[in-house]
C-alpha cells in the first residue's frame, strides 16, 4: 500500500516509524524539509515533499496528521486518488468532520481516526514507535463511511501495535475525551499553575506531584485549538470535576470522615476496574 504522512510532527513522526519495515511504499509531507531528511535517512519514508500535491495523487492511505485548523485547508486544496482513504489523528472530531465529508470527492473516503498515544514534547524529535504499542485508537464511524473501509482501518491500526480500537459516533468521540484527555490537561495546568512558588517546589516533590504534572508540558497552540472547538464537552466534564472536588473540600472542612472514606473507597474501586479493563 503507498502511504502519506502529512506532517512528521511527535504523531505523523510516530506513524512513519511504525510503518517502517512492514511492507507498505512511505512517503511523507512536512514543511521543515530537514524533517523530511531525516526521516529519510532513517529509512521512515521513501521521499518526502514540502507539499505533496503529486504523491497523494498516488496514495493509497493518507494520514493528515495537522492542528486541527488546518486538516481542512489541506482537504481542500489537494487532490485525492480515487478510491484512497484519507484518514487523520485530531483530537476532537464533531466541528470538521460534516464538513470535510461534504468537500471531499465521492470516490475518496474519510474515516477520521485519534491514536490515544500523544507525547507532551513536540516536533519530530520525540516522535517514537513505542508510543503505538498497546495503545488505544478510537475509529468514527460516519453515516458515509463505508464497512469494508472501517474494517480496512481497524486491521492496519492494529498492525502498528494498538490494542484497542474502538468504534465511536464524533459525538461519542467528544464527550468522552474531554473527560479523559481535556480535563486531565487542564487539571495538570491548573494544579502547576497554583504553586505559589513559596519553596523550591522541585526538591519536595513525590512520583505523586511529578506524574499528575506530566502532561502540563503542553503544546499551547494545538490544546488551544483543542479546548475550543470542544468548548462544549470539556466545560461541562469540568463542571463534573469540580462538583466532587467541592465534595471533598466540605468534607475536609466539615471533618466529614464517613464522606471522604466514601470517596476513597470508590476512587479505589474505580481506579481498580480501570486497571482490569487495560488487560
Amino acid at each position: 500500500m503507498i502511504i502519506t504522512v502529512v506532517g512528521l510532527g511527535v504523531v505523523g513522526g510516530s506513524f512513519v516509524k511504525a510503518l517502517k519495515g512492514l511492507d507498505h511504499e512511505v512517503y511523507g509531507v512536512d514543511i521543515n524539509e530537514e524533517t523530511l531528511a531525516r526521516a529519510k535517512a532513517e529509512g521512515c519514508i521513501k521521499e518526502g515533499f514540502v507539499d505533496g500535491h503529486e504523491i497523494i495523487k498516488q496514495s493509497d492511505l493518507t494520514i493528515i496528521c495537522l492542528y486541527p485548523s488546518l486538516v481542512l485547508d489541506y482537504i481542500q486544496t489537494h487532490e485525492f486518488k480515487k478510491g484512497s482513504i484519507i484518514t487523520d489523528a485530531v483530537g476532537v472530531k464533531s466541528y470538521f468532520l460534516d464538513q470535510a465529508m461534504s468537500i471531499i470527492d465521492k470516490d475518496v473516503e474519510f474515516v477520521s481516526g485519534h491514536p490515544m498515544a500523544g507525547r507532551e514534547n513536540k516536533g519530530y524529535d520525540f516522535a517514537s514507535k513505542e508510543v503505538f504499542q498497546g495503545a488505544n485508537y478510537i475509529l468514527i464511524q460516519h453515516p458515509q463511511n463505508k464497512k469494508e473501509s472501517i474494517e480496512l482501518m481497524e486491521q492496519f491500526v492494529s498492525s502498528l501495535g494498538f490494542h484497542s480500537v474502538k468504534i465511536l459516533s464524533p459525538h461519542d468521540h467528544d464527550e468522552i475525551i474531554s473527560f479523559t484527555s481535556q480535563l486531565p490537561h487542564a487539571i495538570a495546568v491548573s494544579l502547576i499553575n497554583s504553586d505559589s512558588q513559596k519553596y523550591d517546589t522541585g526538591k519536595y516533590i513525590g512520583d505523586s506531584y511529578r506524574d499528575l504534572t506530566r502532561i502540563a508540558n503542553i503544546n499551547e497552540d494545538l490544546w488551544t485549538e483543542l479546548f475550543f472547538t470542544n468548548k462544549t464537552c470539556l466545560l461541562k466534564s469540568i463542571q463534573g470535576f469540580e462538583n466532587q472536588l467541592d465534595i471533598l473540600k466540605k468534607a475536609v472542612l466539615e471533618e466529614d470522615s464517613e464522606t471522604l472514606k466514601k470517596m476513597f473507597i470508590e476512587s479505589s474501586k474505580r481506579r481498580k476496574n480501570l486497571e482490569a479493563s487495560q488487560k
